[in-house]
């Protein structure tokens, strides 16, 4: 029996790069929620591959990731040059609430187990090379950051690794991006900075890296959540590069998360 109501996937007679497109009916959204996941090419007969978890930023969609970072062409090079083994990648929506939903739990709907829940069962269901022996990681970028950082680190006994890049690290700093009324982001019971989630749940907190550019306008966030780890001796990984906000800077540096997630298993 499956654990959704409904779920759409689509035919591989018309797939094409190792990108597949999943629509579920989730109970946590309340409504229908979509996913790209990208399989490598000859795996055909593997079993229980280790997935990650991208998320995207504001503005984005389950395409985000592939059609304007072409991270599935990333990762299948390093699979190519014995950088890192295979893994499949799994890019859902956020919800497509307003400009973005935070991946938070919201009054009327549930972005946070929407992918902490529905977004594996979603591959487990759907995608013969993984099951529930799968190693999970969780990754994103900007608002993607922010989920893939509280997430993971509220969730760590799911998660092997943790990566992200340019994060929105509270969820008051998303004012700079968002057009939508303020106080429809007061959400009920939600630890809502990444240094507090990290803080309460430091005991399972998986391996964590972050990095962001030195040009962006979120670095003084990153560098202020950086040092408040080391004082707080939360152990992780912090890295500055040249390049701001924009999806060259993303395209170029997601392969540190691939790696870095390679390294975890």
């Amino acid at each position: 029996m499956s654990y959704f109501y409904t779920l759409e996937i689509s035919d591989p007679r018309f797939e094409s790069d190792g990108l597949r497109h999943i629509t579920v009916k989730s109970k946590y959204l309340k409504g229908r929620g979509d996913i790209t996941v990208f399989i490598p090419e000859g795996l055909a007969e593997r079993k229980d591959l280790p997935f990650a978890i991208l998320l995207h930023g504001v503005y984005g969609s389950h395409w985000a990731w592939a059609m304007k970072g072409g991270v599935h062409k990333t990762l299948q090079r390093l699979i190519d040059e014995g950088k890192v083994p295979p893994m499949i990648l799994a890019m859902p929506s956020d919800g497509l609430w307003g400009d973005g939903s935070g991946y938070l739990k919201h009054s009327w709907a549930d972005y946070e187990n929407w992918i902490i829940k529905d977004v594996p069962h979603a591959l487990w269901e759907s995608i013969d090379q993984v099951s529930e022996k799968s190693v999970q990681f969780i990754g994103g970028l900007s608002m993607g950051g922010y989920g893939a950082m509280r997430l993971g680190a509220k969730y760590g006994k799911q998660f092997r690794g943790i990566s992200a890049h340019s994060s929105v690290t509270k969820l008051h700093y998303l004012t700079a991006f968002v057009s939508d009324d303020w106080n429809a982001y007061q959400f009920p019971e939600v630890e809502s900075s990444v240094l507090e989630t990290c803080i309460v749940h430091q005991d399972t907190l998986p391996p964590l890296r972050f990095d962001c550019g030195i040009e962006d306008d979120l670095i003084n966030a990153n560098r202020n959540l950086h040092n408040r780890l080391l004082k707080a001796d939360i152990g992780h990984v912090y890295q500055e590069f040249k390049g701001g906000h924009f999806w060259e800077y993303w395209e170029e540096h997601v392969e540190k998360s691939l790696i870095f997630f390679a390294q975890q298993l």
